[in-house]
């Protein structure tokens, strides 16, 4: 892996060796070999078998008297013991033909459908890169930081317990002193747990060593409010014509179109014809080779009665597909107006987070700066780190969830980068497709 980890190429990584990812691919390529085996299935059958008879005594054929009754024995042989046939044969079936065409385009449509799963699945794994990704630079961020707020923190609460002892008139202040610093001493700890943990998060997702040490560049936080600028008409019919989740419901409904019209097919009459080449090596017969063909033209009467109960089952599974997918689109524009809101209070939150970690900030300066050595001046250096180094990592965490939001946003409408099989693509072209994604084809697409 290369010394510095750019957000591209971890998500990357994470699209080439993520196990469910894979799996979903491999879905999707059972589903294409499903669809070309089903074509087959409307050819003609072509079949070629070939025989031996043989038996101990000769075939002689007994014949009645029309006048007397009386059986009399046939001084004729007309078949050899032993003979070899053979044929080749051209069979074709009217309902078979009718039924594996609509079999094939039932089968197309589910090869949409495990198109529209993977990519839900591949939007998955980048927004996990994603956040995992944000957390791992603000703990390369804060480390430094973070272990030397620590140090202070103990040391303060060191010095603080040693005058205990000699501390009579002031002992409850002592103790408030060190409450103090043991929050903060707290949550000074919490944070580099909770930091350490987006490594091993990290290490994991784009297939390293949990150990390895990952120097990540710390990503630039993209603009979010071209989104929101644009009209929300344009955005719900975006969301509706290529949300994967609407899609698959439209491939749905067809295959419940498709399978209604295939019970309706197996109710005609069925047309069979057959054309094949025969030959017999039995001296006795006169053409010992000879083609023949046949037409026959066959109906079940009793089908007659199944045909109301069929149509109504087949004219529910259409309603019910139609209703899944009226469901699935209503909640597909729910999740467009939730995003929109959403996105514009990660917006107004990280302005926020901006904000306060510029004045603690400043207030961590004006500590720095100040000339007190008593123990109140320590508990206030400590107090300003902590909550500088709080409303740092609360900046980061606000920049990691606009960009969640934006993804999510994206994908609500439908518009991610365009990533084939990503076996055969190179860590560096799948790296350079979502980088271009994330410069340039977000806007242009949402537009």
């Amino acid at each position: 892996m290369d010394a510095v980890l750019t957000l591209p190429l971890a998500q990357a990584r994470a699209l080439k060796y993520n196990l469910e990812l894979r799996t979903r691919m491999m879905e999707e390529s059972l589903s294409l070999g499903q669809l070309e085996v089903s074509r087959f299935d409307m050819l003609p059958s072509l079949l070629a078998q070939a025989g031996y008879n043989t038996r101990n005594n000769e075939r002689v054929n007994r014949s009645r008297d029309i006048d007397t009754g009386e059986l009399v024995n046939s001084r004729f042989i007309s078949q050899q013991r032993s003979n070899v046939m053979s044929q080749l044969g051209l069979s074709w079936n009217l309902i078979d033909f009718g039924v594996s065409y609509f079999d094939a385009h039932q089968q197309a449509e589910r090869l949409n459908i495990a198109s529209e799963r993977r990519r839900k699945m591949l939007h998955q794994i980048m927004q996990d890169v994603h956040i995992a990704y944000w957390r791992v630079a603000a703990a390369q961020r804060l480390r430094g930081d973070l272990q030397a707020a620590i140090r202070d923190a103990e040391s303060a609460l060191t010095d603080a317990s040693s005058v205990q002892r000699e501390l009579v008139d002031n002992l409850g202040e002592n103790l408030r002193y060190q409450r103090e610093l043991l929050e903060n001493l707290r949550l000074l700890e919490a944070m580099n747990s909770a930091l350490s943990l987006a490594q091993v998060e990290l290490a994991l997702l784009v297939n390293v060593p949990a150990g390895f040490p990952i120097v990540v560049q710390e990503p630039e936080s993209m603009t979010a409010q071209y989104l929101l600028d644009i009209p929300v008409e344009e955005v719900e019919e975006l969301a509706l014509a290529r949300n994967p989740d609407v899609l698959e419901r439209h491939y749905d409904s067809r295959i419940a179109r498709l399978e209604s019209r295939k019970v309706l097919a197996q109710m005609f009459p069925n047309l069979r014809l057959d054309y094949g080449v025969s030959y017999d090596d039995d001296l006795y017969q006169v053409n010992n080779d000879w083609v023949q063909a046949s037409a026959q033209l066959t109906y079940n009467l009793l089908d007659i009665f199944s045909v109301p109960a069929r149509r109504r089952l087949a004219e529910a599974g259409v309603s019910l597909s139609d209703q899944r997918l009226m469901m699935v689109q209503v909640a597909t524009l729910s999740q467009v107006h939730l995003g929109r809101l959403d996105l514009a209070s990660s917006i107004n939150q990280l302005a926020r987070s901006s904000q306060l970690m510029e004045i603690d900030r400043s207030y961590q300066h004006l500590q720095v700066n100040a000339t007190g050595v008593g123990t109140q001046s320590r508990l206030d250096m400590v107090v300003g780190q902590t909550s500088l180094l709080l409303s740092t990592l609360r900046f980061y965490q606000a920049q990691a969830a606009l960009e969640s939001s934006r993804a999510r946003f994206l994908f609500t409408l439908g518009v991610e980068a365009e990533i084939g099989n990503v076996q055969d693509t190179s860590l560096d072209e799948l790296a350079a497709t979502i980088a271009q994604f994330d410069n340039e084809r977000a806007k242009l697409d949402a537009r």
